[in-house]
């Protein structure tokens, strides 16, 4: 049986992410599972799992890890910290061509290292199989109400990132004491439903789309919208998910009716660029334009929310747009719009975060890597090896050369 030596990085990455790809538990339960693979972490002062706790599990601290076959972290590796021929998985953030990791694509290829990227991993049907996107779900949606709660002076909770985990965070959501307002959420997949978690909560209750645009309630309510819900074609209102998927650029936006009965909007949908923004800043103008608070936990610049002029920080998760300037503005005045765009919100329930990922990766991932792939996941994954890009990856020939 072949022997494999696994070592977790420490994230090195500015600012430092609190994340783990495997928490201690983990890793000692994936050691009895695969007696042939050796786990070892770097140490690290800032993990949300302390080196102890490692420790204590029966996990090996080891400082140079240039012995490991395989080597994991969660944010992009330094350029300059990449150990030449090793497999490598992390969030790399270069399958858009991203300007800023360049440098980073570049060291990949000249250093023969291959990267299998998680965003990247994939079962039969191209569907993504790990993520971190239900607990930017979760804290999106918290810090939506958090921020509803602070523009009308309603109540006041905890920032997410004070809250030792999500048992806490709900406790705290407790406290929020809603008037009978209207929160639609677009979207239907693992960040949508992180979303509804929240809201289930706080015991709101689910309305039909129709409901929501008709009726009054004398309590909070919210609906989900689906692609068929916001976008159509505009010669024949029919709406197909796979020409949708395929041609986005073919549908326009028909959102602009839940702009004007939403209170406060999760943004949590898949977009892309060629798709129709939801709505547009004519449409923010408009006098009955009614959304007052929105958490948009896609967070797409110059994206499918026109209102979110950049991203925000956990320490400071919210801006206002002004309606009239188009500009930023103090988040909670009367004429903006209350922003919220933190572009890591799972960093602030870094233990829950870690362990459903983990989980994830251990599950799904794992015994395609220790196992014979026949799948091919990590295969279809893999971003380049061996000084080249893989064939999946050859659109980006001019970005990584």
């Amino acid at each position: 049986m072949e022997k494999f030596k696994l070592g977790i990085l420490r994230e090195e990455k500015n600012p430092p992410d609190m994340r783990v790809p495997l928490t201690p538990l983990i890793c000692s339960e994936l050691s009895r599972k695969y007696p042939n693979v050796e786990i070892v972490v770097q140490p690290s002062k800032i993990r949300c799992y302390s080196d102890a706790e490692y420790t204590a599990f029966g996990v090996t601290l080891q400082e140079d890890l240039s012995d490991c076959d395989i080597l994991m972290g969660v944010k992009e590796v330094p350029a300059d910290k990449l150990l030449a021929g090793k497999k490598y998985f992390f969030f790399s953030h270069t399958i858009k061509k991203q300007a800023h990791n360049k440098k980073l694509m570049k060291s990949l290829i000249e250093k023969k290292i291959q990267l299998i990227d998680y965003e990247t991993l994939t079962d039969k049907n191209h569907n993504r199989i790990i993520g971190f996107g239900r607990y930017a779900g979760v804290v999106g949606a918290y810090n939506g109400i958090l921020g509803y709660g602070l523009k009308y002076d309603l109540f006041r909770l905890k920032p997410a990132n004070q809250c030792r985990d999500k048992a806490e965070l709900e406790d705290e959501l407790k406290r929020a004491k809603l008037p009978n307002i209207k929160i639609a959420i677009t979207g239907g997949g693992r960040v949508a439903n992180g979303a509804i978690e929240t809201l289930s909560a706080l015991r709101i209750r689910k309305v039909t789309p129709e409901e929501f645009l008709m009726a009054s309630f004398r309590e909070p309510v919210y609906c989900q919208l689906n692609p068929r819900d916001y976008v159509e074609r505009p010669n024949d209102h029919n709406f197909d998910l796979n020409d949708f998927y395929s041609h986005p650029e073919h549908f326009v936006s028909k959102f602009v009716p839940f702009t004007k009965a939403t209170d406060l909007y999760i943004s949590t949908h898949y977009w892309d660029p060629r798709s129709p923004k939801m709505f547009t800043v004519e449409d923010i103008k408009a006098p009955d334009f009614h959304i007052s608070v929105i958490a948009d936990v896609t967070c797409d610049m110059d994206g499918s929310v026109p209102s979110t002029i950049r991203s925000s920080t956990i320490s400071q998760p919210f801006y206002g747009y002004n309606i009239l300037s188009g500009k930023e503005d103090l988040p909670f005045n009367k004429d903006t719009i209350c922003v919220m765009a933190v572009d890591n919100l799972p960093c602030e329930l870094p233990r829950d975060a870690s362990d459903d990922f983990g989980k994830d990766l251990s599950e799904r991932v794992l015994p395609h890597l220790f196992g014979d792939d026949k799948d091919t996941v990590i295969k279809r994954a893999t971003i380049c090896e061996g000084g080249k890009l893989t064939s999946n990856f050859d659109y980006l020939s001019d970005y990584a050369y």
